[in-house]
């Protein structure tokens, strides 16, 4: 039976049961979502909406035929007239697709009303569905293009929500001996090009689809000669956060033929396409061929289904995907497949960080089903254990100080998602105390990626939500933080006498303005630079570490220069957003339930194999440190 088949006789089904007066206009499969459109949604009833949700064994979204939906400027002009000047509303956001408008404001419960009694005012005079949201206090850039694109393509949007629809919810027949094989293509005893390809008789998932920065040629993309791997074969794409070693490549599929949908959370989404294109940016400044253009980048966007922590989404006709918190950056998270009806689960961890930081709430380790966990092993080694967090904070505000007490410049190159965050709190922190005085000059995309930040609050601490919300007090905004606008401002920054902090990516100095400073300032000695995060073999960051007195750079002019390295060199590991050794054991022993089979990932050769060596001593069950193009049957 077809797609078309089973859709039919959903809608038939749905005609018949729904209420007479419901006026339903259509009925389609909407990715995951079997979508009824109807000209008086609002009399479906909760109760109506979980027994066809169960019945059909399929989520149910119902949304108002678009003929009933109010002009969306007599829209903005009518919520105005109901809700409460005191809401201070900024903005409005259609979505056509949805029936939704996002009404950001900076108070949001005057939108909602006692007990919701302003939305559904404001809903029965409209007749979209208004979705309050408090006003991000950093406007991005990046999120207010996603939102233009969606909207402006809109068409496009829902054809191909429908056509992934229609591929989700093909019949397919399941096989009594159905297999689980995973093909590793990337990030197998290395860091850099993580991507995990998940096959059944039935479906081809490919997790993660990164890129190694730190080389050059066919090591810094996945294998995709496996002959297992078709880009036409792939169901879905699920990247588990936003950093290029996961997501890099991810519109080179679009590029090389790939139609099919992308899994993540909102904010990886967004922060995702932000790093995609400075990526971009930086590649063709320096005259690097590039694996994707733009266009690519926005058909990823087009094709991105974002989904929330802990729902669970069909993404093919036996894969069921559920998203939990990794506490590595915002948005990171465990994949955890469901395959076929209670045949096997799979998780995979990404990045994993399982303490509270600053920033985020620690992984989650508990999962009503498992049978077979990948996880990281970027620290996974016998000797990886990671000084404590407030050790690690003392000694580098003590390090600041020290360099701005001689007058020098502080360089902190960092990943612009997740690190430069953490340590702008810790900065914001040490300033008020008086710890120093100077300022912090964000470089590169530090800024965007916080104005991402700031626009999702519910995914950040509750350290943090509390201090924003309930304190009205944005660590964020505070006044030690300067942006770096353009190359006039970073000019004059390392041409002043003014001692400074320096925040800019990027963290291994394969590129961006960190490279700049280093080149600009290296050579004196009341300078310093700290390294808060991994430097991958080969790096120039890497090459800082090792001691290196001299460093062949090129010059502006095409020709290599030997820049002297006089400034003081400092490596901290303890901000690391990855989980050291003591965690990574200390997640599998909170595990729930314990899987049988255990695979290590995201590591140097050594650390891969000591924590599949330790976890099978430990916990007596079947571990592997598989290599890349090694392909695996699970099930």
């Amino acid at each position: 039976m077809s797609a078309e088949d089973i859709l039919n006789e959903i809608k038939e089904e749905v005609i018949k049961r729904a209420p007479g007066n419901a006026a339903i206009t259509d009925v389609q499969f909407e990715g995951s979502e079997v979508v009824i459109y109807a000209k008086n949604p609002e009399i479906f009833s909760n109760s109506f909406i979980k027994e066809l949700a169960r019945d059909f064994r399929k989520r149910i979204a119902i949304r108002p035929d678009p003929s009933v939906l109010v002009d969306p400027e007599i829209a903005k002009n009518k919520i105005l007239e109901i809700v409460p000047d005191d809401a201070e509303i900024t903005n409005f956001i259609f979505d056509a697709n949805t029936g939704e408008i996002i009404v950001e404001s900076k108070k949001p419960g005057l939108v909602i009303g006692k007990e919701g009694s302003t939305l559904e005012e404001i809903k029965k005079a409209i007749r979209w569905a208004p979705k309050p949201v408090r006003t991000p206090p950093i406007p991005s850039e990046t999120i207010k293009a996603i939102r233009a694109t969606l909207y402006r393509e809109r068409a496009d949007v829902k054809e191909i929500l429908r056509k992934i629809g229609r591929r989700i919810h093909r019949d397919v027949r399941l096989r009594e001996d159905c297999w689980v094989r995973v093909s590793f293509l990337g990030g197998s005893r290395e860091v850099g090009r993580t991507s995990l390809y998940l096959q059944t008789p039935e479906s081809r998932i490919l997790i993660d689809c990164g890129i190694n920065i730190a080389v050059e040629g066919d090591k810094a993309f996945p294998h995709f000669d496996a002959p297992e791997f078709s880009v036409e074969e792939i169901d879905a794409v699920v990247i588990t956060h936003a950093h290029l070693d996961h997501c890099g490549f991810v519109p080179g599929l679009f590029r090389y033929g790939y139609d099919g949908p992308v899994y993540c959370t909102r904010p990886t989404r967004d922060l995702m396409t932000l790093l995609q294109k400075d990526y971009l940016e930086i590649a063709e400044k320096e005259g690097k061929p590039t694996p994707y253009s733009s266009k690519d980048i926005k058909k990823c966007v087009k094709h991105t289904i974002p989904i929330d922590y802990g729902v669970t989404t069909d993404i093919s006709p036996a894969i069921k995907l559920t998203l939990h918190n990794a506490g590595h950056i915002l948005g990171s998270a465990i994949a955890h497949c469901h395959i076929g009806d209670g045949l096997y689960n799979i998780a995979y961890t990404g990045d994993l960080k399982f303490e509270s930081s600053r920033l985020l709430e620690p992984a989650v380790c508990q999962f009503p089903r498992l049978e077979a966990l990948i996880i990281e092993s970027t620290y996974g080694g016998y000797e990886d254990v990671l000084p404590e967090r407030d050790e690690t904070e003392d000694y580098f505000l003590r390090t600041v100080a020290e360099t701005i007490s001689r007058k020098g410049k502080v360089i902190i190159p960092v990943f612009g998602v997740g690190r430069a965050q953490e340590l702008m709190l810790v900065l914001e922190e040490g300033y008020n105390q008086g710890i120093f005085n100077a300022p912090v000059y964000l470089d590169g995309m530090i800024w965007e990626a916080t104005a991402i930040h700031t626009a999702y609050p519910e995914y950040l601490s509750k350290n943090i939500r509390n201090r924003i919300f309930h304190e009205g007090d944005n660590p964020f905004l505070s006044e030690v933080f300067r942006k770096v606008k353009n190359t006039n401002d970073r000019r004059n920054i390392i041409d002043s006498d003014e001692p400074c902090i320096i925040l800019t990516t990027s963290g291994m100095l394969s590129g961006g303005p960190s490279v700049e400073y280093f080149k600009a300032l290296a050579s004196d000695e009341k300078n310093a630079i700290v390294f808060v995060g991994y430097q991958a073999e080969g790096t120039l960051g890497r090459k800082i570490q090792k001691g290196w007195n001299e460093i062949p750079l090129m010059g502006k002019n095409g020709k290599t220069k030997a820049v002297k390295v006089n400034l003081q060199v400092h490596t901290l590991e303890g901000f690391s957003g990855h989980s050291d050794r003591k965690q990574l054991i200390r997640y599998l022993r909170k595990l729930k339930p314990m899987p049988e089979k255990i695979f290590t990932v995201h590591g140097e050769v050594s650390k891969c194999i000591d924590l599949a060596s330790t976890a099978y001593k430990l916990f007596k069950k079947e571990t592997r440190a598989p290599m890349n193009l090694d392909s695996i049957r699970v099930k």
